[in-house]
Formats: C-alpha cells, sequence, structure tokens
C-alpha cells in the first residue's frame, strides 16, 4: 500500500492546540498538514489538545492530506493519542523519537488494532516515523523495512537544534547536514519508499535560503518536505514540482527515444545529450506523476 501514498510536496506543522488554523494551511496551499500533540502543546494540555484534534479530524471537510504527530510510544499518552485520532479521513501518524525497527513494529501493531477498531482495512493509517535519534538515523533501512506496506514519508528532517542535532552534534548547516540526508534517503529509496520527504527549514523569513536548501534536497532525490511556516509553502511546492519546460522537455525526448527506436537504433542524440530508453523511462515516470 506504500506505493499507494499520495505525493506529498509540502507538510506543514499545525500546533494541536491550534486546529482552526486548518484554513490557513489549506489558504497557503499546503499538500498536507501534521497536527502537532508533541512538542507544540504543553504537557497540561495534551488531553485536551487530543479531544481537539481528533475531532478537527473526524470533521474536516477540506483537501489536505491530515497527519497527526502522536506523542512517543514509551507511555499511555501516545497509544490514546492513535486511538483518539484512528479515522477513515486521517492520512497518516508522525511517530517520534524512533531509535529502531522495533518503535515501528510496536506502532503497527497498535494501528492495526485501531484500524479493526474503526472498521477500517489494515493498512489504511500511514506511519511517518521522524529519525531524531543516532541509533534511528543509523538504522534507516531497518526502520523502512519494519513494516513497508505502511511506512511513508520517511526521510532525514534535520534542523538547527532540537533532537537530530542534539543527538548527532552538527553545527547545522545545509553542507553540513548534506551527507546525513543523503545516506538516509539512499536507505529509504532502497526500502522501496516512493515519497521521502526532509526538512526543516526554521528562519521563518529567509525564502531565498529556504528555496536553496529545498533545491537541494530535491536534487538528492527527495519527493517533498516539512514545513513549520505557511509563508514556505509555496516556496517549497515550486521546488518539488517540475516546471511547464520540464515536463515539455520530456515530453520531447521520449518522442525522440521512441522514434530511434521505431529506426532500429537504441540511443539518440536529443537537445545536445545522448539519450536512450533508460531515460525514457524515467520520463515516462515523470510524466505519469506530474503531467496532465
Amino acid at each position: 500500500m506504500s506505493s499507494e501514498r499520495p505525493l506529498l510536496r509540502s507538510l506543514l506543522f499545525v500546533p494541536g492546540t491550534r486546529t482552526e488554523w486548518l484554513a490557513k494551511a489549506e489558504a497557503a496551499g499546503a499538500d498536507a498538514v501534521i497536527l502537532d500533540l508533541e512538542d507544540a502543546v504543553p504537557a497540561g494540555g495534551k488531553s485536551q489538545a487530543r479531544r481537539d484534534v481528533a475531532a478537527a479530524v473526524a470533521g474536516y471537510a477540506g483537501h489536505l492530506a491530515l497527519l497527526v504527530r502522536v506523542n512517543p510510544l514509551n507511555g499511555w499518552a501516545g497509544a490514546e493519542e492513535l486511538r483518539a485520532v484512528a479515522h477513515d479521513r486521517l492520512t497518516g501518524v508522525v511517530l517520534p523519537k524512533v531509535s529502531g525497527p522495533e518503535d515501528v513494529r510496536l506502532a503497527d501493531r497498535l494501528l492495526s488494532w485501531c484500524e479493526r477498531e474503526r472498521g477500517l482495512p489494515e493498512g489504511h493509517i500511514a506511519l511517518v516515523p521522524l529519525l531524531e535519534t543516532a541509533s534511528g538515523l543509523r538504522a534507516a533501512y531497518d526502520v523502512a523495512m519494519a513494516a513497508p506496506s505502511r511506512i511513508a514519508y520517511l526521510g532525514a528532517v534535520t534542523a538547527p537544534g532540537g533532537d537530530v542535532a542534539r543527538a548527532v552534534g552538527y553545527r547545522w548547516t545545509p553542507e553540513s547536514t548534506l551527507g546525513l540526508r543523503s545516506r538516509v534517503l539512499l536507505d529509504v529509496r532502497a526500502a522501496g519508499i516512493p515519497n521521502p520527504v526532509a526538512g526543516l527549514w526554521t528562519s521563518v523569513g529567509d525564502l531565498d535560503g529556504l528555496r536553496s536548501f529545498a533545491e537541494q534536497n530535491r536534487s538528492l532525490g527527495y519527493e517533498g518536505m516539512m514545513a513549520i511556516h505557511p509563508s514556505h509553502v509555496p516556496v517549497i511546492n515550486a521546488a518539488f514540482s517540475p516546471s511547464p519546460d520540464e515536463l515539455a522537455r520530456y515530453g520531447r525526448l521520449i518522442a525522440a527515444v521512441e522514434a530511434a527506436q521505431a529506426g532500429g537504433s537504441g540511443a539518440v542524440t536529443f537537445e545536445g545529450e545522448m539519450v536512450d530508453e533508460a531515460m525514457a523511462a524515467t520520463a515516462r515516470a515523470v510524466l505519469d506523476r506530474y503531467g496532465p
């Protein structure tokens, strides 16, 4: 089922205490929203936020993909949140502080139980593990393979400060985290994850820096990014969407290769480059995903 999950370019965090901000996420053009019950909610507000988020998911009638970041499953709070938010309208659960595949297997079992209780097909709710520990990052491939039919949108979500920086010890720059994001991407692609996402850009007003970072992630092979502010969404969407000129070029490339094949040649010079069936197959995949 993981291959059937929708492509999500932008996944915007919204505090679980501010479910009315779903309208702002829609207006910004986000593909998905992550209603956050973990770090964005103080300890004394967890119960009310859980109720508010569950009601928001159940009553939502918009076009956004809805995800909920629950608390870690090392206590009852996270498990209670899974049960509260499980719903046909829920796209997925974001699982924080993942240290290895055992965390994923536990979440998978609990979600299967929640789905059965709600009358949903098993695997309906995607699972998005956040690799926020050194052991979790090191085990990215094993984490992805722990529940391959449920895991989606897995990748390296690096940021200045925060859990990953504390675990790894890096001084954050796009350059210092490039190797980490690259290695995790290779691991999750090898596990068959079709929609890896990266993040985060925390400088709210630096849209040029965000654009450069998003384009770097796209160049690595990521399909989207998590975001913390509505103003970041259009920049991220643009970075992870091929332009009309790119799509048109892919169409011409396919036509050139197919014409060469019809004439008995496997390769052809196309707009100054040598191309063959491998490049045509990539072009078809892009057009299938993004074309009209």
